[in-house]
């Protein structure tokens, strides 16, 4: 089982019909338990989330006029998308609702804009690829703001730490993806045109993480279709990958190096020297989140990679197709 996450008493939860969206009559309702032991529940009963999956496939969503109007205009990103794409992933979001499985825990309740909000930033990294990239699981878990959970690392030494961690979002392999609402609605809406940096798009990032995730490793190499990547080779990619991960790495040392040692480096001073990088320091962390992070810089604010990395921002435009 791998898990890759993001960094920063029970309640109920339900699947729900949102007004926005036209459900057919037999939409699936229900209640389930929620963190960790929802997660939990939810990859236990994996065998039945392709008979689940296969019901929705038979139940489409339509999105209305208003409710899709009122994404194009708080959703900023989108307005960048000419007429063709726009329509394409319109239809798309309603495909991807349909089949996927969007639930809110610790109290939050989903509403239309919501959903539709968290399913046209999943879907701009395969509007080019298709929702096949995202086959294999249906749960998405929404939690109202950023969650902690319970981690281990084992020292090379054998010695294990366990801390407890706040994280934004994570994704499991074979689902589902975990979300916070908070970051969500905050990274979603950020304006392209905004000169802060890094970039952020926590929907994106964790999405794109699935996709990585599709041959049974994250590791900052997705599958490559010979249909729709042809002349892209995984050694390319590998080398070019490698290359920018060890020179931003490099210049994320430096940044570290010049802040000083009073200064705690989660804090907002420390975040000033920060601003200096292309990408978000996390992208530090290894390949796989390098390759999350600079993908939501390329949808986000492409100059950013496009500027800093001109090879692999050329990679990410043949995978991404767009």
């Amino acid at each position: 089982m791998q898990l890759i996450a993001r960094w920063t008493d029970q309640e109920p939860v339900r699947f729900r019909a949102c007004e926005g969206f036209s459900w057919p009559a037999g939409r699936l309702c229900g209640s389930l338990p929620c963190h960790e032991s929802f997660v939990q529940q939810l990859r236990q009963n994996l065998l039945m989330l392709p008979l689940l999956g296969r019901y929705f496939s038979r139940r489409p969503v339509h999105i209305s006029d208003e409710l899709w109007r009122g994404q194009m205009q708080a959703f900023t990103l989108l307005q960048g998308l000419d007429a063709a794409s726009l329509q394409r992933l319109r239809a798309m979001c309603e495909q991807f609702l349909a089949h996927k499985s969007l639930v809110g825990v610790r109290g939050l309740e989903l509403t239309a804009p919501m959903e539709l909000h968290i399913a046209a930033q999943a879907c701009l990294p395969v509007l080019h690829l298709g929702l096949g990239w995202y086959r294999g699981w249906s749960g998405i878990v929404v939690y109202p703001s950023s969650f902690r959970v319970r981690r281990k690392v084992q020292e090379e030494s054998g010695v294990v730490h366990e801390f407890d961690a706040s994280l934004s979002g994570e994704a499991w392999k074979g689902g589902p993806v975990v979300l916070s609402w908070e970051d969500t609605a905050e990274l979603g809406l950020q304006d392209a045109g905004q000169q802060q940096k890094p970039a952020h798009n926590l929907v994106i990032h964790e999405f794109v993480h699935q996709i990585d995730l599709l041959d049974g490793e994250a590791d900052g190499v997705p599958p490559f279709d010979r249909r729709l990547h042809r002349g892209l080779s995984r050694s390319t990619w590998m080398a070019e990958l490698e290359e920018a991960f060890e020179r931003f790495s490099a210049e994320v040392d430096l940044i570290e190096g010049e802040i000083p040692a009073q200064v705690d480096p989660d804090s907002d001073v420390a975040d000033r020297y920060y601003a200096r990088l292309p990408l978000d320091s996390y992208a530090a962390t290894d390949t796989a989140e390098f390759f999350a992070v600079s993908s939501e810089a390329y949808f986000v604010r492409p100059s950013d990679i496009r500027d800093a990395f001109p090879r692999w921002y050329e990679l990410l435009r043949r995978f991404f197709r767009n």
